[in-house]
């Protein structure tokens, strides 16, 4: 069902108006009103699952587990916000026997106004309608309007319905959320162009991410598209480390490489190594494991297609040897594990062979020597994730390799696979460009809610007019930043 711009002006216009009115409540409010949503989605009986199921073919256990990590989600963000967190408090008292007179200035973080989400394929709970882009901007104090993904309408629908629900039993004013469903690209256009809209949330592909930046830059008040876009997520095999576990190594990378039949924004598709006998013990293994692991269904259609596609691209570039399939035919709509390598300079001669597949493929380099590892890394574009499979001692002697490794991801992995992305507050979920449009900001964890809020400064302000975080007594019991000392000491 397609909407037509005038209703998506009152859409966003009553997102507004709910802005102006809930920006005047107090931070329990907001708090009361996530921690409702949480309730509402874990008293969701078994039609979610299933309905789930039916529209995106995941597991029943997947999405139990997702649908569990969407709950927490909500309660530990709506934790952050009662503390604090995302507000960044700061007070500097004044004093006026300074020359010239020091005035009273106090700091916090106030929401933007209405957020646009675009739910992803991939996480229909996690990701997706009442994802973290939603339950982030909702703890920033801003209203979501989420477009729906098209893979899994009526599983976004019944989480559409349970945010609604805990928006009225919370008091919140109408506009809070909306959910829209759209066949089309324009309807995303028309809400990312609108001059009432704010900030933009997005998981997805890199061309659908760099569209809706390149969108928002060219408003005339230019906005922030928090794009999580993918990426290669490139493991690193080091000398000392590969001889010592191959075969192990080889089995643990089948298991990551395939789970949820490559489908994860953290999937690592690349492998880096030196030629060798090492690599080689490792790339026999590989391919004993890969050829037993059959085939699965993908999300939809589309996205199958679009994994062949990409799949025989790569394949077909210059260099490229495939090194093992599933022996199982994949039938339509599934992903078929692939396994290719190619030589370290045919890689740095073809940029093409850096691009996300997004499915189960994975393509092994084989570098000649430490120097061309270091020419490798230097190629990299931004990433998620590197994982470094190394010893000490290989850390140590490649000093050069692992320094620049950091500058190119957003999360380095040492001796572990990338597929699960904790929510914690230590998590950064983003990377350098083009992983995502902005490198500061993480989509997972409590501080994804920074990326709603802009700091506001409050200069010599009467304490009753000045928001609970910022007066004397802090009612809100959080920590602040009073005098270059944190503390949650009143001020007397």
């Amino acid at each position: 069902m397609d909407i037509s711009k005038e209703e998506l002006d009152k859409i966003v216009q009553k997102a507004q108006d709910a802005f102006l009115i809930s920006k005047k409540f107090s931070i329990q409010k907001r708090v009361s009103f996530m921690r409702a949503v949480a309730d509402e989605i874990e008293a969701l009986g078994p039609e979610l699952i299933q309905t789930a199921q039916q529209e995106s073919n995941l597991p029943e256990a997947r999405l139990t587990g997702e649908k569990g990590r969407t709950i927490f989600q909500w309660r530990s963000y709506a934790d952050a916000v009662e503390r604090g967190d995302s507000l960044d408090a700061s007070i500097d008292t004044a004093n006026a026997e300074r020359t010239p007179p020091k005035p009273d200035l106090r700091k916090t973080s106030v929401p933007l106004g209405p957020v646009v989400v675009f739910g992803a394929s991939n996480f229909p709970f996690a990701f997706s309608t009442a994802g973290g882009d939603t339950a982030s901007a909702i703890g920033a104090g801003c209203p979501v309007i989420v477009k729906a993904h098209e893979g899994h309408p009526v599983t976004s629908g019944i989480m559409a319905d349970a945010i609604s629900r805990a928006a009225e039993k919370s008091g919140m004013p109408e506009g809070t959320f909306a959910h829209v469903y759209s066949s089309t690209y324009e309807t995303g256009q028309q809400l990312v162009s609108h001059p009432l809209v704010k900030a933009v949330g997005f998981t997805g592909s890199y061309l659908g991410g760099k569209a809706l930046v390149d969108l928002a830059n060219q408003r005339e008040e230019p906005i922030p598209v928090y794009a999580e876009m993918g990426s290669v997520n490139p493991l690193f095999l080091l000398p000392g480390k590969l001889s010592s576990v191959p075969q192990e190594l080889a089995k643990q990378y089948a298991g990551s490489l395939t789970l949820g039949v490559g489908q994860f924004c953290t999937n690592p598709g690349l492998v880096v190594g030196i030629a060798g006998e090492e690599l080689n013990q490792f790339i026999e293994a590989l391919k004993e494991e890969i050829v037993k692991i059959a085939p699965g269904v993908m999300l939809n259609k589309k996205i199958a297609t679009g994994y062949a596609e990409s799949r025989e691209k790569v394949i077909g570039q210059s260099g490229v040897e495939v090194l093992a399939v599933s022996e199982t035919e994949a039938k339509e709509g599934q992903g078929v594990p692939t396994v290719a390598t190619v030589a370290g300079v045919e890689l740095l001669a073809n940029p093409a062979l850096l691009h996300e597949v997004f499915g189960p493929f994975a393509l092994i380099v084989q570098c000649k020597d430490a120097s061309e590892m270091l020419a490798v890394t230097e190629k990299l574009e931004g990433q998620l994730t590197v994982s470094l499979f190394a010893t000490n001692e290989d850390v140590a002697s490649q000093e050069e390799i692992v320094s620049l490794l950091q500058t190119k991801c957003g999360r380095i992995l040492f001796n572990n696979y990338p597929t699960g992305v904790e929510v914690s507050k230590s998590m950064h979920h983003g990377g350098p460009f083009p992983s995502a449009s902005n490198s500061a900001f993480t989509s997972v964890g409590a501080d994804s809610i920074k990326r709603f809020v802009r700091p506001l400064s409050f200069q010599n302000w009467p304490d009753e007019f000045l928001p609970e975080e910022l007066q004397n007594a802090n009612p809100l019991n959080i920590w602040r930043t009073v005098n270059n000392e944190k503390t949650k000491e009143a001020i007397s």
